[in-house]
């Protein structure tokens, strides 16, 4: 997914609630998906008709999900959106920029050709403007101030006629954004963890879109065109090994041509203590998400255990 490397990040690149509202969402990602050839109509269909339904599925997972307040971070006093800047960033009526923590949404960048990628930015954009637009938001900061960009990273709530809601969940949950390492509260991790499961399985926004699909590990030029993006990487680990400091986790013979997930030695104990001993996960198939990086062949360094999951 596309993003701009704002935030120290490279400047490159369930199923569902079961409510009857819900099935608007279904229509609107079946009718995204067959407009694709005309690029202008896709993007006329998106501007009119994703508010609305965004504002359905809103209604129906509040009535149902139970918001934890768990997440963490420090209490900030509610503040007025006045402008939404992209899908996971918003200005406050106090001049004060938010980026919101956890979650990664596709970003448009200025050049860029691939109309898919610009387009489910623009569905994310919209969603949030749905969900904060001239609303007041209740924020809780990861930091005492904000992060070396001038930007409050910050865990969001909105309160709606069903109850409070955390913004980040409400994306994640309409398939407009994945999860991303964050410091979090593992009730909070969980509870994001477990919408992006349902909105995969639902095949609701990004996820019902191959060009999202997770990329798989044995295809290394697939993976390396995510170069500076966050993706999502599934297969099997061939082999653990570690020099100069660095675990290098394989999947495939030739480490400098294939895909690998890169973890700092010191950082061996926090992945041990979540269940995940580095050299236990040769020959499991796994799922990474993070940052691509080219290292010879592509890489995800990760520095936290929620970027690996193990498939089997």
């Amino acid at each position: 997914m596309g993003r701009s490397r704002a935030d120290g990040d490279y400047s490159r690149r369930r199923n569902e609630r079961h409510h009857p509202n819900c099935g608007i969402r279904h229509d609107y990602v079946k009718l995204l998906l067959t407009q694709r050839s005309d690029v202008m109509n896709l993007e006329g269909l998106m501007l009119s008709t994703a508010p609305l339904a965004f504002a359905v599925a809103l209604t129906a997972f509040g009535a149902h999900a139970q918001t934890p307040r768990e997440c963490g971070g420090r209490s900030e006093a509610p503040a007025e959106v006045a402008r939404v800047i992209d899908g996971r960033s918003f200005l406050l009526a106090d001049g004060r920029e938010v980026r919101l923590a956890a979650i990664e949404t596709p970003l448009a960048v200025p050049g860029d050709e691939d109309e898919i990628r610009v387009q489910a930015a623009l569905a994310a954009k919209t969603a949030l403007e749905t969900l904060l637009l001239h609303r007041e938001v209740q924020l809780f900061a990861l930091s005492s101030g904000p992060d070396r960009y001038g930007r409050l990273v910050a865990y969001a709530f909105i309160r709606t006629s069903s109850g409070e809601v955390l913004v980040q969940h409400e994306l994640i949950a309409a398939g407009h954004a994945l999860v991303s390492p964050a410091t979090s509260a593992a009730t909070c991790r969980i509870y994001l963890r477990n919408a992006e499961r349902d909105a995969r399985n639902g095949g609701l926004g990004l996820w019902g879109d191959p060009y999202y699909a997770v990329k798989a590990a044995a295809d290394p030029a697939d993976v390396l065109a995510e170069q500076g993006r966050f993706a999502l990487v599934q297969g099997k680990v061939m082999s653990v090994r570690e020099s100069g400091g660095i675990v290098y986790v394989n999947f495939g013979q030739r480490w400098s041509e294939q895909f690998t997930v890169t973890i700092l030695k010191r950082n061996e104990r926090i992945f041990a203590g979540a269940g995940l001993t580095p050299k236990a996960l040769a020959g499991r198939s796994i799922e990474v998400r993070g940052w691509v990086e080219e290292r010879g062949g592509p890489a995800i360094e990760v520095s936290r255990p929620e970027q690996i999951e193990v498939v089997h």
